[in-house]
């Protein structure tokens, strides 16, 4: 089965050389994904690819099953998950349209399931690198072969949506250290280290978050932006799966050693 996996938006149709080889349907202890599991073949390399918000992306943040989808990737044996998402700019440097490949998250979430261990283990995994290095410095260096710009560094916060953040909120977040905010994230990355997969994503600035700006925002920002940096996108993807190695050096794959209580 594939070791790559593709969590974000249906854009990733929209990659050149990209064939569709089956649906898979996955039962989780968790209920059910957010859609059918779709293996794909890019360039030659099979990845497994789910569309976070489910087809049609009718699926809100808050919404999301994120234990079924980690548990589903874990069960057809991805070991890196590659992970889109749209973001608010909070640092004013992020303008609409900048990419960056975040190295560190806020989560401000509540009530979502945000472990697989909460009943008869209790694990306290490492989380003070949430991002994978290996699949940073994919990124990084697949953005430098294609010479396409992106900021190597940034905080993402992660909030529960689905209304967009106050421009109080969005001060506070500024304070704190938050460079982009967005409502994905979490509890994403950290099921993805529970489940030893390494977790990397790339965030997509559509507009300047509440305050930053006098506009009103909306959610045609966000889908025009988001469809005009695609072409970037999926060339920063396909250029980051040819640059993965088949072995991991990570931190990642042990993330259970040493952690239970």
């Amino acid at each position: 089965m594939p070791e790559i996996g593709i969590i974000g938006g249906s854009g990733v149709y929209r990659m050149p050389s990209v064939e569709l080889i089956k649906d898979a349907a996955v039962d989780t202890p968790y209920g059910e994904p957010s859609d059918a599991f779709k293996l794909l073949r890019v360039s030659g390399v099979e990845v497994v690819f789910l569309a976070r918000h489910g087809a049609g992306h009718t699926m809100p943040p808050h919404k999301v099953n994120y234990r079924a989808n980690i548990w589903g990737f874990k069960s057809l044996g991805v070991k890196r998950l590659l992970s889109l998402g749209a973001v608010g700019g909070i640092n004013p440097v992020l303008a609409p349209g900048a990419i960056v490949v975040a190295d560190q998250i806020i989560d401000m979430t509540t009530g979502r399931a945000s472990t697989f261990y909460e009943k008869d283990e209790v694990y306290h995994v490492d989380f003070s690198e949430p991002f994978c290095p290996e699949l940073r410095a994919a990124y990084i260096e697949a953005a430098r072969a294609i010479n396409l710009p992106v900021l190597t560094r940034g905080t993402y916060i992660c909030t529960n949506g689905p209304r967009f953040e106050t421009r109080a909120e969005i001060r506070y977040y500024s304070i704190i250290g938050a460079d982009m905010v967005g409502m994905t994230a979490m509890p994403e990355a950290a099921l993805a280290r529970e489940a030893e997969i390494c977790y990397g994503t790339i965030a997509t600035v559509t507009n300047h978050a509440a305050g930053i700006s006098t506009e009103k925002l909306t959610t045609t920002e966000v889908i025009e932006t988001v469809n005009n940096a695609s072409i970037n996108l999926n060339a920063l993807l396909l250029k980051t799966i040819s640059l993965i190695k088949p072995e991991r050096d990570c931190p990642c794959k042990d993330a259970l050693k040493d952690a239970k209580l």
